[in-house]
């Protein structure tokens, strides 16, 4: 647990208060690799005490999704405000040997990126640890046009702190971004014991899943540490309350018929923020966000006028009371993982329609084959589940979307209307799927999806 000896948002008076929330704000956009909602503060027993704290302190949201469940996309939409099929990045910005053959996407527009925004309005920016939208190297993700990229992908919290703790200019924009909770797993330790943990929600209780769940458990634990530090940073050096604190993840936990795939658990992701405008108080926000509304958020913040291609909009209006949601439906999408599988998907309060457009790629999802969970499942006949055209879920009565709906009596016109606002959004928002199959870059090879 994080040091707490600062001055409390509650003891500022209503003029500091007004005078942080004019000002333009510091921003940290602090994030994990593959971690859904499996942490503490979403009611995991999953101990992340930093994180609890966090959420305690500022604004969580409880139904926050990714745009897409897979990790440069994800990440690119974020950062651009954009669905991958206008910002360009349909897939992964790299190739895995051995285990994903279709990389070498970047961004259509490189000065989409939010730093260019930032930069123009008086922000210096700075990168450390993982981004994962170019190249992995730091050379590589120079090129994206950060004023600093700083110490390697394996410590970024250390250089995070070193930075904090040398008087860094203001306003700035920090990322930092750290591996974990990306397979492979940390080895579990005294607190993480395989024997009292409970797989994921869509595996079977058995102690290879305990194993599993232990060595997620305990890349969470090193996770939160790692944000303990630079939380701590920006406390000592008088910055906690006049910096915006974005704190998410990428998108699903490694487990099947998450990661991979736009079942709520591949695109439910943990987003908690903290800071000046309202960000504070331990509020809970139940309405459905996307990862598109920070960039919009970040502008209002800011006072920045946002730049045309924002395809989110601005939560403030939920934080101060405003609006009790900014959206009836969100849109999420997935082209490209480990292989070509352009998925589509609208989805309610209660309803989620998926569509899928390449039959391609055999088996159900894109989970990882290093999950014994996978390898758990293709033992049972896995890779015999039927492809659906369509599939439609009732989220009330089946919240982990097991049972397709299509073709059952009394929901024709619900799937019609979803399908038709699917359309409508894909045409509006000049999705290139609607005229055929999304190539790869030069040298992607389209194969089926091996078995784990």
């Amino acid at each position: 647990m994080r040091d707490t000896d600062r001055l409390p948002s509650s003891d500022l008076t209503s003029m500091q208060k007004e005078d942080m929330a004019v000002s333009k704000p510091n921003i940290l956009y602090i994030h994990t690799h593959d971690t859904g909602r499996h942490i503490q503060p979403y009611g995991h027993a999953i101990p992340t005490p930093n994180l609890q704290q966090l959420a305690e302190e500022g604004v969580l949201f409880r139904q926050a999704f990714c745009v897409t469940p897979s990790c440069s996309p994800s990440r690119a939409c974020l950062l651009t405000g954009q669905y991958h099929h206008n910002n360009g990045m349909f897939g992964l910005s790299h190739v895995v040997p051995d285990l994903v053959d279709i990389g070498g996407f970047s961004l259509k527009d490189p000065k989409h990126h939010i730093l260019y925004t930032l930069r123009d309005a008086g922000y210096a920016t700075v990168l450390t640890g993982v981004e994962h939208i170019v190249d992995l190297s730091n050379d590589a993700q120079r090129t994206i046009g950060y004023d600093q990229v700083i110490g390697t992908r394996a410590n970024g919290e250390e250089s995070a702190v070193q930075f904090l703790d040398n008087a860094p200019p203001e306003p700035f924009f920090l990322a930092v971004g750290f591996n974990e909770t990306h397979r492979d797993f940390k080895e579990p330790g005294p607190d993480e014991n395989p024997n009292y943990c409970l797989p994921a929600s869509t595996l079977p209780d058995t102690s290879d899943m305990r194993r599993d769940m232990a060595g997620f458990k305990a890349s969470a634990r090193v996770a939160d540490a790692k944000m303990g530090k630079v939380f701590d940073a920006l406390t000592r050096n008088g910055l906690y309350e006049n910096t915006l604190i974005i704190c998410t993840t990428d998108h699903g936990a490694p487990f099947p018929h998450m990661k991979g795939t736009l079942y709520d658990g591949g695109t439910g992701v943990f987003l908690i923020m903290k800071g000046p405008g309202g960000f504070e108080g331990g509020k809970v926000i139940d309405a459905l966000v996307s990862h598109l509304d920070i960039f919009p958020t970040v502008c209002d913040l800011a006072g920045i006028t946002p730049p045309s291609w924002l395809e989110g909009k601005s939560l403030t209006p939920m934080i101060r009371g405003k609006k009790d949601e900014i959206h009836d439906a969100i849109f999420t999408e997935l082209t490209y993982h480990r292989v070509y599988e352009p998925l589509r998907c609208i989805r309610t309060e209660r309803w989620k329609y998926i569509r899928r457009f390449d039959f391609t790629a055999r088996g159900p999802d894109n989970s990882d084959p290093r999950s014994p969970g996978a390898h758990l499942w293709v033992r049972h006949g896995w890779y015999d589940k039927k492809q659906d055209e369509e599939e439609l879920y009732n989220l009330i009565l089946d919240p982990h979307e097991m049972i397709n709906l299509v073709g059952s009596p009394g929901v024709e016109d619900i799937r019609q209307d979803l399908r038709d606002r699917l359309e409508r959004w894909m045409k509006e928002t000049g999705d290139p799927l609607r005229h055929g199959p999304i190539p790869g870059p030069d040298g992607t090879r389209i194969r089926d999806r091996d078995r784990p």
